[in-house]
């Protein structure tokens, strides 16, 4: 993206995203998990008097254009979600004694960021939500069954399944619908698969 971080901050727009009209259903974790496949997800709080919007913060501008772009319009359980600039520039921590059922996190050291590095190449594999899901980090002794298994079970209805020809650590898996694809994504990114391996899901620019 030929955007930078000076250009956007100087037109008014901020680190953060707000988030609208969305079923309740949605977690912090899940917001997370969506947002965090374009750009690094730094805080997220779901509004404790109107659980149906959220604060989302970016790493920084530039990727909170990417989700922007990406997410507003996708429809998630049964809803289509807004997502526009917010008017804050960050999202407040609790203080001490406050309480707010979960609905604040702070994830900005978590392991699971995909743009830590400068120049990541997963700069370069961004697409919009999709049914069809790139699966990765995947065991070498794991089968197809067993994942075809593990969506099905969760909820998901499996339209096809292939492993990479050249790499069985990879794999993409079609489902029903785009809804269904982006409701896999945040339920089962990082399930664990045993022998420390954790199940990685993005969209997939490709179909089956």
């Amino acid at each position: 993206m030929h955007l930078c971080n000076r250009c956007l901050h100087s037109c008014g727009f901020k680190n953060n995203i707000l988030i609208l009209s969305f079923k309740q259903a949605i977690t912090p974790y899940g917001l997370f998990i969506l947002f965090g496949l374009y750009g690094d997800v730094h805080r997220v709080k779901i509004m404790y008097r109107n659980k149906e919007s959220a604060l989302v913060q970016m790493a920084d501008a530039v990727q909170a254009l990417l989700a922007i772009n990406y997410l507003n319009g996708q429809v998630i359980y049964g809803r289509a979600i807004f997502v526009t600039f917010s008017k804050h520039t960050m999202v407040e921590l609790l203080r001490k004694g406050q309480e707010d059922h979960g609905l604040t996190k702070d994830y900005s050291n978590s392991p699971l960021h995909r743009f830590k590095q400068p120049g990541s190449r997963n700069f370069l594999n961004i697409c919009p939500p999709s049914a069809t899901l790139h699966l990765s980090n995947l065991l070498p002794s794991v089968n197809a069954d067993e994942l075809k298994k593990l969506f099905a079970e969760t909820g998901y209805t499996v339209k096809a399944f292939k492993f990479f020809p050249n790499d069985c650590r990879m794999a993409l898996i079609q489902l029903d619908s785009v809804e269904e694809g982006i409701h896999a994504l945040m339920e089962l990114h990082n399930h664990d698969l045993g022998e420390n391996h954790s199940l990685w899901i993005s969209f997939s620019k490709f179909r089956i």
